[in-house]
């Protein structure tokens, strides 16, 4: 079987296959009972970092719970996961990642690790952000329109795109969007998103394609053009820029591309956990202090859905982001 069949058929699966939570009865009556360790699979002041220590803190001071944040990265995350995955199933280790270990990185190995959908649990999903087109200050155009036209009309290699890192959220949206316009835009790897912006402000690099807290600062700053929000609808968190449906592009109207912020177990985690955090969290994320001091750093505070709702929002991803992988030809790695 062929990589890009494995990658679809893992897709297709994920909706059906994704691990239910355990049936009741082996969870204590007051659960969590004990300190409970989240491990977060990236270094501190990534977003899921920030989002996890407010966790632990709102809870602490809520609820008297003891939560005990773990970085534990490398490996694209690889290593955060399976710290998870390994772990007894009992609500007491738990990982908190933006998607990106979740529904990019698996179909992007030629061997993945471990497999999201059927080693770890949803448990809550309770952040977003976005992601921003930004131009150099030479690019000839101020509007997505506009870049629509020029991109279409431009010889092949005329412009190229900076990305913070092979398979992040950044070069997959990139690749999106030009798939959606029916052109090929050059990628370019940097070693994450401050050098990588430097040469689109300098205008070295035509366009860039990244999250909100990095990107928006250079834009209000005149440093880099806005030309739209990867989503169907203004961000509250950045409202000044036009979404890719008000472009006027009909092909780009539906094109999206957002970051969430989830909560996952092991295997077979009740679903008690999931009650509970999804309550605990809820009561977090809709306390207009936390939305304001989330929102300074660009992260919107989205009160958790139901693990269904969860679930079927990562089968989709895995979905869309395995299909644009196999489209857009971005070699595995």
């Amino acid at each position: 079987m062929t990589s890009s069949l494995r990658m679809t058929r893992r897709a297709a699966l994920a909706g059906a296959a994704f691990t239910t939570l355990a049936a009741p009865g082996a969870m204590a009556q007051a659960y969590p009972g004990r300190p409970v360790r989240i491990v977060v699979p990236f270094p501190p002041g990534n977003t899921s970092d920030i989002l996890a220590r407010l966790a632990a803190e709102e809870l602490q001071r809520r609820r008297g719970v003891t939560v005990v944040v773990e970085n534990r990265p490398g490996a694209s995350g690889a290593l955060g996961v399976q710290a998870v995955t390994g772990a007894r199933p009992d609500g007491l280790t738990l990982l908190v990642t933006t998607q990106s270990p979740i529904v990019v990185n698996p179909p992007l190995m030629k061997n993945p690790p471990y497999d999201p959908v059927r080693e770890l649990s949803p448990v809550a999903l309770f952040g977003r952000t976005g992601f921003v087109l930004v131009a150099a200050p030479n690019f000839p155009a101020n509007t997505m329109a506009e870049a629509a036209r020029v991109l279409r009309a431009a010889p092949r290699g005329t412009y190229s795109a900076a990305n913070p890192g092979v398979g992040t959220m950044s070069q997959l949206a990139m690749a999106l969007l030009g798939l959606s316009l029916g052109t090929e835009i050059e990628s370019i790897p940097y070693r994450g998103s401050a050098a990588a912006l430097v040469d689109v402000a300098a205008g070295r690099v035509a366009l860039m394609i990244d999250g909100f807290n990095s990107a928006v600062p250079m834009a209000l700053n005149g440093q880099v053009k806005p030309l739209a929000v990867i989503a169907r609808q203004r961000s509250p968190l950045v409202p000044s820029v036009p979404s890719l449906a008000e472009s006027g592009v009909p092909e780009l109207a539906d094109l999206e591309a957002l970051s969430w912020t989830g909560m996952f177990g092991p295997a077979g985690t009740p679903p008690e956990v999931a009650a509970w955090w999804t309550d605990a969290l809820g009561e977090v994320m809709r306390d207009p202090a936390v939305v304001a001091k989330l929102a300074q750093t660009f992260v919107e505070a989205a009160p958790p859905v139901s693990v269904a709702a969860f679930t079927q929002e990562i089968a989709s991803d895995l979905a869309k982001w395995t299909r644009v992988i196999r489209d857009a030809r971005i070699e595995q790695q």
